[in-house]
C-alpha cells in the first residue's frame, strides 16, 4: 500500500510536459543531422539542448513518482533513467536516421519491463511507477544521444565508436579517441544522471513550486552542457566547440538568474549576507 503525500496543484500538467519534452528533444536530435547535410559540425549544440529538453521532462517525472512518499528514491530514479537509457540508446544507435526513434522504442519497452518487475515482483504497488519508469528510461536514452551528438557531432554508432589521431603527418584510425572508447560515455552518464536527481531534491518540501524545479533542471542542464561542450574540443572542430560551449555559458547564466530570482520571489525572507571570513591563526 503507497499513500501520496504530496500532489501537483496548479502549474502545467505533466502529460503536457511529457509530450513537449518528447518532441522539443526529438525535434533537437534531428536538427543534429544538419551536420551530416551541411558537412559540418557546427550544429552540435543542437544535441546539448536536446538533452536539456529531456532533462526538464524527467525531473518533473521524478516529481510525479516521488510525490507517493518515496523522496529517498530520488538518486536512484536518476540512475535507473541512465542505466536503462544507456541500453536502448548504444542499440539505437546502429540504426543511422532512426537511431532517436528506436531508442525511444526500446527505452520504452525496457523501462516498462522494470516498472512491471517494481510493481508486480519487488510489490511496490505504487501507482505512477510503470509509467514513470518508462519515460524515465526514454528520458535517460535521448539525453545520453543528445550529449553524444553534442560531443562527436552525430549519433550513429560509427561516429561513436571511431575516431582519428594525427602521427607524424598522417592520420590514424583510432578507437580510443571517440565518446565510447574514450571513456566519455560514463562522463555524459553521470552529468545526466545528476541533472535529473538534483533538482527535486534541492526544491522538494512544503514550498515547491513547478517553474522553480523546472527552472534549477534547465539551469543544471545548461551547466552539464558546458562540460560536455568542454569534452568536444577533443573530437569535433574547435569552432563547432566554441558556439556549443558559447551557448551553454549563455543558457546557463540565464536560466541561474532565473532560478535565483524565483528562489527570493518564494522565500520568506531574502538575506544578502556576506561570508564568513577566515581568521588567520584559528
Amino acid at each position: 500500500m503507497s499513500i501520496k503525500v504530496e500532489v501537483i496543484e496548479g502549474g502545467i500538467p505533466h502529460n503536457n510536459i511529457l509530450m513537449s519534452g518528447l518532441l522539443g528533444t526529438l525535434v533537437c536530435l534531428y536538427l543534429t543531422y544538419l551536420n551530416v547535410l551541411t558537412n559540418t559540425e557546427m550544429f552540435a549544440f543542437f544535441g546539448g539542448l536536446a538533452a536539456i529538453i529531456a532533462l526538464v521532462w524527467g525531473s518533473h517525472t521524478i516529481k510525479v513518482l516521488c510525490s507517493y512518499g518515496i523522496g529517498t528514491g530520488v538518486p536512484s530514479a536518476g540512475m535507473i533513467a541512465f542505466g536503462s537509457g544507456v541500453i536502448a540508446m548504444l542499440l539505437a544507435t546502429r540504426f543511422g536516421i532512426l537511431a532517436p526513434i528506436v531508442a525511444l522504442v526500446l527505452a520504452a519497452v525496457i523501462g516498462f519491463i522494470l516498472g512491471y518487475i517494481s510493481n508486480n515482483i519487488l510489490n511496490m504497488k505504487i501507482p505512477a511507477m510503470v509509467q514513470a519508469l518508462t519515460e524515465m528510461a526514454i528520458v535517460g536514452a535521448l539525453s545520453l544521444m543528445g550529449f553524444a551528438a553534442l560531443i562527436t557531432g552525430g549519433f550513429t554508432f560509427a561516429g561513436l565508436t571511431e575516431g582519428t589521431i594525427t602521427m607524424l603527418g598522417m592520420t590514424v584510425s583510432s578507437n580510443q579517441i571517440s565518446f565510447i572508447g574514450g571513456g566519455l560515455i560514463a562522463v555524459a552518464f553521470l552529468l545526466g544522471a545528476i541533472a535529473i536527481q538534483h533538482p527535486f531534491n534541492a526544491t522538494l518540501g512544503p514550498g515547491w513550486k513547478q517553474d522553480r524545479m523546472l527552472m534549477l533542471t534547465a539551469e543544471c542542464g545548461f551547466l552539464s552542457m558546458i562540460v560536455a561542450a568542454v569534452m568536444s574540443f577533443a573530437l569535433i572542430s574547435a569552432g563547432s566547440a566554441i558556439i556549443s560551449l558559447l551557448v551553454a555559458i549563455l543558457g546557463w547564466a540565464y536560466t541561474y538568474n532565473q532560478y535565483i530570482c524565483m528562489s527570493k520571489r518564494d522565500a520568506a525572507s531574502w538575506l544578502d549576507a556576506k561570508p564568513i571570513p577566515d581568521m588567520e591563526g584559528h
